[in-house]
């Protein structure tokens, strides 16, 4: 039977049910599989996933087919956002396969759990040189039956490859800043001049890299480098990747040009988005990219947030089984809206009645990176944002993840620091609540991957150890939401998660942090994420979150392991130094060196001008006093500006401090 029902993750209970006889990952589905000795076909996605959606239809809705899957399998579902451990290394064995990846992700599975093959989507039938689903599972019958030895053989191969993927060991120091350069250079080489972003369809936002640039830019006062940001700001907010009428990016682009997007909309894309577009906002100045960090995380507190202050994770790309059909307009129906003012609306947003998608407009902005509308625009936005909302919304992903909630925590505290938004800071600290409140395990202070509201059929709570990925991420969070707020718990509980990360994900063998901790279930093997993909690796975030934490703490020992980070990553890094934007943030942190800022008694005035302009090597201690070296000994109503805890003079004067900050 199907026994998916119970389960929180909403992409779960999208196949509870399905006719397969799904089962959760776990023991019992190994057991099963053992009694019965057939092999485990395992099945990954999630609940955004179009191309999920599709084969669910085609194939696990469909009796005959499960039927099959049933009499010959011990079939598993996993949504690879509670398990990334799971999906990370059945995606390493799917790659090695195939030399590509993607969701759905289809792995066959041994009764120990090894992989023995696998691929993504299959079709009901056969095409473009690919087996109907069907003949794949016939042609694993055949082998497990007839040729097992030969199973065996390819699954101890994968197995070794993938123990391999994971020993990666500390070999020297940490690499030269001019990998930073060479990373760089290597982004230049893949820029689009004309649409900006790096190669070609489809396209990825690479929010990493173009906040990488940024700071390259701050260091170097390059104009080339700026432009490569700018550029690709511009044109990724112009196009239909990102939604003008509500705010917040889609996932990706399928064409060169940002306009057609795969709708769906992540809570950790807008996270990051949020973020650089904040920082060019504050390098340039440039009033539109302040107006898409507004509407982006007005639509996540709008649209993406529980009452209590977590956040969701995402929204679908399909509405009534029909990818983008929300978010289109025809003609006809803007004029219907909007009357006599249609026309200026039409133009403002490229739509024709030809269309740009399938016969329909996906609304976008011909004039590029023109995003400040006027009056009557604005009221057009407003009303054909109100017909849209009466429409049947795509599904949402109501499940609250530790990393990605931390990721648009840390983004939000940042902006609300620099912009002054009460708002902000206050549904941050909120948020920082809330994770403390459903996602810390109140007796022994574990931190857990997911959680989501009761509903009829079963009660709220929490499940999944947290991984790294979500400790990190935390780390850095609670650190920002501590400089944001003045609040000295955010600054204690960002040690206290960093303590704990270190102790249950380190590898005291080779170093780096391993991605599910030592008191986790036992998989094949035990990877390490180490290559920024569309959210930041654990290693990556846990180098930067914990140089700035020790910068603000005076702790050693975080900086100690930040550096032997780096020293892990860093050979593989120059090989490929386009894959780790975040983990170069980190490298020029480390060779630059971190601003320490203290500012002591009342003075928002200070507080403020530390916090005007992109200073990516500042950290800042103002409000309530910790445990830190920066706080020792200090008069109030004074500006201390530090580097290494070694302090200039101590100022009173807004002109000085700023003076003091000029390149940090």
């Amino acid at each position: 039977m199907n026994r998916l029902a119970e389960e929180t993750s909403p992409y779960l209970r999208q196949h509870r049910d399905n006719p397969v006889h799904w089962l959760p990952w776990g023991d019992d589905a190994f057991a099963e599989a053992r009694r019965r000795d057939v092999p485990i076909l395992l099945s990954v996605g999630y609940s955004a996933c179009h191309w999920c959606h599709v084969m669910a239809h085609e194939s696990f809705e469909n009796e005959a087919t499960a039927a099959i899957m049933n009499e010959r399998f011990v079939n598993v579902k996993v949504d690879r956002e509670e398990r990334p451990d799971v999906d990370a290394i059945y995606m390493n064995a799917v790659q090695a396969l195939t030399g590509r990846g993607g969701w759905p992700m289809t792995v066959f599975l041994d009764t120990d759990g090894r992989p023995f093959f696998g691929g993504t989507y299959f079709p009901p039938t056969a095409r473009h040189g690919m087996p109907s689903f069907v003949q794949l599972l016939d042609a694993i019958t055949d082998a497990w039956t007839n040729r097992r030895p030969e199973l065996h053989e390819q699954a101890d191969r994968l197995t070794s490859m993938l123990h391999s993927m994971g020993s990666i060991e500390v070999v020297g120091s940490p690499p030269a800043h001019s990998l930073v350069d060479a990373a760089t250079q290597a982004l230049a080489d893949e820029f689009d001049p004309e649409w900006g972003g790096f190669g070609g369809a489809p396209k990825f936002p690479s929010s990493m890299n173009l906040d990488l640039l940024l700071r390259v830019h701050h260091r170097t006062g390059d104009a080339n480098v700026l432009s490569m940001v700018t550029t690709s700001l511009d044109a990724m907010a112009s196009g239909g990747m990102y939604d003008h009428l509500a705010g917040g990016f889609a996932r990706y682009s399928v064409d060169e040009r940002w306009l057609v997007p795969h709708f769906e909309k992540m809570l950790y894309d807008n996270a990051l988005l949020a973020r650089v577009y904040l920082h060019s906002w504050q390098v340039t100045g440039n009033p539109d990219h302040r107006q898409v960090l507004d509407e982006v995380l007005d639509y996540v507190l709008r649209d993406l947030r529980h009452p209590d202050g977590g956040f969701y994770s995402a929204e679908d790309a399909d509405s009534e089984g029909v990818e983008g059909k929300f978010y289109v307009f025809t003609p006809d129906e803007v004029r219907e809206v909007l009357g006599s003012d249609a026309d200026a609306a039409l133009a403002w947003w490229g739509m024709t009645d030809e269309g740009n998608f399938e016969g329909s407009n996906i609304p976008w902005r011909p004039e590029r990176g023109a995003f400040l509308r006027p009056p009557a625009i604005e009221e057009a936005r407003e009303a054909l944002l109100a017909r849209r909302n009466q429409r049947v919304r795509p599904g949402l992903d109501d499940k609250v993840l530790t990393e990605w909630n931390a990721l648009f925590l840390a983004a939000l505290a940042e902006a609300a620091l620099v912009t002054g938004n009460a708002g902000w800071l206050d549904a941050a600290v909120a948020n920082g609540e809330f994770l403390l409140a459903h996602l810390c395990d109140p007796e022994t202070g574990r931190w857990l991957r997911s959680w989501q509201a009761g509903h009829a059929d079963r009660p709220a709570g929490a499940r999944h150890l947290a991984y790294a990925h979500d400790y990190a991420a935390l780390v850095d969070a609670f650190t920002r939401l501590g400089e944001a707020s003045g609040q000295a718990r955010w600054i204690i509980e960002a040690r206290a998660t960093a303590d704990a990360m270190l102790d249950l994900f380190w590898d005291d063998d080779g170093g780096g942090l391993f991605t599910s901790g030592r008191d986790a279930e036992a998989l094949v093997t035990r990877p390490k994420d180490i290559q920024d993909n569309a959210t930041p690796a654990a290693n990556s975030v846990a180098a930067l979150a914990l140089l700035r934490l020790g910068a603000l703490t005076g702790e050693s020992e975080y900086r100690t392991r930040a550096e032997t980070i780096l020293s892990l990553v860093g050979p593989v890094a120059t090989r490929h130094p386009s894959g780790f934007g975040h983990l170069l943030a980190a490298l020029d942190l480390y060779h630059r060196g971190a601003v320490e800022v203290a500012i002591t008694g009342d003075r928002p005035d200070l507080v403020r001008q530390a916090a005007a302009g992109f200073r990516p090597r500042m950290m800042l201690a103002w409000g309530e006093p910790y445990d830190s070296p920066l706080w020792a000994d200090r008069r109030d109503d004074l500006a201390y500006v530090c580097h290494d805890f070694v302090c200039e003079r101590p100022t009173d004067r807004v002109d000085a401090l700023a003076a003091q900050l000029h390149d940090a």
